[in-house]
């Protein structure tokens, strides 16, 4: 197994690595849609924190020298699943093209860290 910690990556809300791969399977952490120039602190609205969680996957992920086509799996998290779902849906899918969307499950929960109102991990394969 491999461990990385992207450099210039987002700060870790927790003690975990960026992504871990193994047998050309990479995982990547649940991101928060903060920035690394300020840790902590969200942008308004569902719309735009999607997009700060889909730039944070896009950085872990071209650190890891892989982009959006690699991944198989998303889990997304959202903590107004029924006043967010739409925006969301319609922010995620402008990442990804319409022919290759990867399988995903897509759950409301309690809370989140930082109060933020959506959390997206990924799961990759290594071409």
């Amino acid at each position: 197994m491999k461990f990385h910690m992207i450099s210039g990556g987002p700060k870790p809300v927790a003690p975990f690595s960026h992504a871990v791969e193994t047998d050309g399977f990479v995982f990547v952490t649940g991101q928060m849609p903060d920035t690394p120039q300020i840790p902590g602190v969200l942008p308004e609205g569902i719309v735009a924190q999607t997009r700060a969680v889909m730039e944070n996957l896009k950085a872990v992920l071209a650190g890891l020298d892989l982009g959006f086509e690699h991944v198989v799996m998303t889990r997304i998290y959202l903590t107004r699943f029924k006043e967010d779902y739409t925006a969301m849906n319609e922010t995620y899918r402008a990442f990804f093209p319409p022919d290759r969307l990867p399988a995903r499950t897509c759950v409301g929960v309690t809370g989140l860290a930082y109060d933020a109102l959506i959390e997206i991990d990924l799961v990759c394969r290594r071409p």
